[in-house]
């Protein structure tokens, strides 16, 4: 088949998790189950966040920024998933597919930077307990949030133009549930060295670097806890790391692995089942990872609750 440039495709083929009919409504009710208990989750805390003045803290800011990002991140992918199980088809447009890569592009750098951010801030919250209020301040933790979105943003956009320079051939067909970047440029017909080059050079220098960054500041974390002379404050606080790193761990463990590996060292089956770690069961376990067993949260959420409910009493 002859290659045509990419501006004359008109649409894309996605093949999903699976290709079996019957599996399709469990498929289905899997992730629109995950879908609403990431958005739902993700709500609640930033609602907490935003209503609660005691809240209104460096942590809780940085949560509250990983949860919009994390219902952000979803909402790129798994709506469309979902509306093609539905209509039982296939095909996303050319414009749909570009716009899909570049948003879950942004997003996808914005997690991995905001979790090393909040690594960096409980770090410092651990190890320098009487600076903490002075290293993080205000201007440094907007500061911070500011460079994530700039450097995702940059990177997004860099990856989509390389993309749209690609040609493919007439039937595009893309084995996977969403435009994935690695997945588009391997279906591609024309040369992708400098795709490829590039994908592996951000995935080592905006994966790796913030995944240093993490391992140092609980590294660090673990050191401080080995001093605490509470048995039951060191319990709690291997607990919570323990439940930190793991999250971190699966995030960072799946998507470094599908961007660094070369294609032929997995199947695109894999290569989406290991996507769906860090696209969607990551987002939907953040929330009761970092917040939702928090007192502060529960408490916030009960006031909020409480006061709509009064508020809506009065209006009857």
């Amino acid at each position: 088949m002859r290659p045509i440039n990419l501006t004359n495709v008109s649409e894309f083929l996605l093949l999903g998790l699976s290709e079996e009919s019957e599996l399709q409504p469990l498929i289905y009710a899997l992730f629109l189950f995950m879908y609403l208990i990431t958005v739902f989750g993700n709500l609640l805390i930033i609602l907490a966040v935003s209503s609660d003045s005691h809240l209104h803290t460096p942590m809780y800011f940085f949560l509250s920024n990983l949860s919009f990002v994390d219902i952000c991140f979803t909402s790129t992918i798994i709506p469309k998933m979902l509306w093609n199980i539905q209509t039982q088809s296939l095909v996303i447009t050319y414009e749909g597919c570009i716009t899909q890569m570049y948003f879950f592009t942004l997003f996808v750098v914005l997690d991995d930077f905001l979790l090393t951010v909040m690594a960096y801030d409980w770090f410092v919250a651990i190890c320098h307990p009487l600076r903490y209020t002075v290293i993080m301040n205000a201007w440094l933790c907007a500061l911070l949030v500011l460079v994530s979105w700039i450097i995702g943003i940059l990177d997004s956009f860099l990856q989509t133009l390389m993309v749209s320079r690609l040609s493919f051939c007439r039937v595009v067909i893309i084995p996977h549930y969403f435009c994935e970047l690695k997945e588009l440029v391997q279906v591609a017909c024309s040369e992708t060295l400098l795709n490829d080059t590039m994908l592996y050079f951000s995935a080592v220098l905006l994966g790796g670097s913030p995944l240093a960054g993490i391992v140092y500041s609980y590294s660090r974390i673990v050191s401080c806890i080995r001093g605490i002379s509470s048995s039951q404050g060191k319990y709690k606080a291997f607990s919570t790391c323990a439940s930190h790193l793991s999250v971190v761990s699966l995030f960072y463990c799946t998507c470094l692995g599908v961007y660094i590996y070369p294609a032929n060292a997995h199947s695109s089956h894999s290569s989406a089942t290991a996507s769906v770690m860090y696209t969607v069961v990551t987002p939907m376990l953040n929330p009761f990872i970092y917040s939702l067993r928090n007192k502060d949260i529960k408490k916030a959420l009960k006031a909020f609750f409480r006061t709509a409910a009064i508020k809506r009493i009065q209006l009857f």
